[in-house]
């Protein structure tokens, strides 16, 4: 799966990042690698307490451009360049992070007295601004931080409430700044939204991964399927402004589910049960896992020895059809959407497959190629509505990608 900095939605996207005094600095030649991966236009502006802990050097280095300084702002060789009025005019997205007490009180109170403050007041009234609040707890805590966020997020500014954990001071508590990784989806989820946040507000249920059913402590029946494909399409709808749960089996390890409600199972029983406990909860559900149509009648509650057996025969019963509960159950406006993974007569067996079980649409693939569905980060999907004046679609290319491209045509087509 293409990770997300690599999708092309983002290229010459304009950023500026502002840097202020705070030991959680160090984290960000991380984020800057991130963003320029992404091809971001990006600019940085770092604040002289914040060079106490990241060099200019290093960021520009990373950045390729020039790093912005205080030394630069109203100074006799570069003040004419007007740095604090020509970086922020031109962004999309003011990011502060780390955001120190000292800078979020600046802010809040309108100083420009460095040129940060003053870039962030000279904001065009169409970019954003979001901050990441990174300090000692207590000083997070304190009446005047709280009474300076709130005014700034009543000013339409995004705040991301620092994580709880250990604390540069030594001790744990409220005021650890997030992870590059997880700042930078957070910067992608803003980007997206001027342009594509058709699902704010909706609820998204995807299902993900395969199922295992186990024969005996040690063995399981299953499938290769890794779960990129319902997570991408998890990740898509959160982009767009969804709230997204994931009821997940087995998948690889490395997946990205930052942003996503994680509820983990093992069996198609399993996870039919959670699936119907949040079925009344989502305006969306796709069903992506790919869950066993069988399983052992009896599970051994030992492991089952080889004892030279040259045939061992397995009695194996029918688990439930998911989808076709859902699709008996799901109220009226739930959009149910499934997939199909075929072999043979690919969009014959995915119409019946969408007839039988009630599906408004059906993503139809081809498994048995090598660009196309299990474990690999490619796929091409057809897409089939139940309406059968809908024109099909053929989305291909990386899941992440063309999971935005089918959550676009899909806001378009059922609202």
């Amino acid at each position: 799966m293409s990770e997300i900095s690599e999708m092309k939605i983002f290229q010459n996207r304009r950023v500026l990042l502002g840097i202020s005094g705070g030991i959680a600095a160090y984290k960000i030649p991380n984020l800057v690698r991130l963003l320029r991966k992404a091809d971001v236009n990006l600019e940085i502006i770092l604040t002289r307490a914040a060079e106490k802990f990241v060099t200019p050097l290093a960021l520009s280095t990373l950045s390729g451009k020039q790093v912005w300084r205080d030394d630069d702002f109203l100074a006799d060789d570069s003040g004419f360049k007007i740095p604090h009025v020509n970086l922020s005019r031109d962004c999309e997205i003011i990011v502060i992070a780390p955001c120190s007490a000292n800078t979020i009180a600046k802010i809040a109170h309108g100083y420009a007295d460095d040129l940060l403050s003053a870039a962030v007041l000279a904001k065009n009234d169409n970019s954003h601004v979001m901050i990441f609040p990174a300090m000692n707890e207590n000083m997070f805590e304190n009446p005047a931080t709280r009474e300076n966020l709130r005014i700034l997020s009543d000013r339409g500014f995004v705040i991301i409430d620092p994580e709880f954990g250990e604390l540069a001071c030594g001790v744990s508590g409220k005021g650890r700044m997030p992870e590059p990784g997880e700042i930078f989806h957070e910067i992608c989820r803003l980007l997206n939204s001027d342009h594509n946040h058709k699902l704010l507000g909706k609820r998204v249920l995807v299902t993900a991964g395969a199922t295992q059913e186990f024969l005996d402590p040690v063995r399981f029946i299953s499938n290769p399927s890794s779960g990129k494909m319902g997570v991408a399409f998890g990740r898509a709808a959160w982009l767009m402004g969804a709230d997204v749960k994931i009821i997940l089996g087995a998948a690889n390890h490395d997946l990205d589910l930052y942003g996503l409600k994680v509820q983990r199972v093992v069996s198609a029983l399993d996870m039919l049960e959670a699936v119907t406990c949040e079925l009344e909860n989502y305006d969306y559900i796709v069903k992506a896992a790919a869950v066993g149509d069988y399983r052992a009648r009896e599970i051994s509650e030992r492991k089952i020895k080889r004892q030279n057996r040259e045939v061992m025969n397995l009695e194996l019963i029918q688990n439930p059809d998911i989808a076709a509960e859902i699709g008996k159950r799901k109220r009226k406006n739930q959009i149910l959407i499934g997939f199909a993974a075929e072999t043979d007569d690919l969009r014959k067996n995915a119409r019946e497959k969408l007839l039988r079980k009630n599906l408004d649409y059906i993503l139809a693939n081809d498994v048995s190629a090598k660009d196309s569905g299990f474990a690999v980060d490619t796929n091409t999907l057809r897409l089939i509505a139940k309406e059968p004046t809908t024109p099909e679609r053929i989305f291909s290319g990386f899941k992440d990608e063309i999971s935005l491209e089918i959550w676009d045509y899909l806001t378009e087509i059922a609202g």
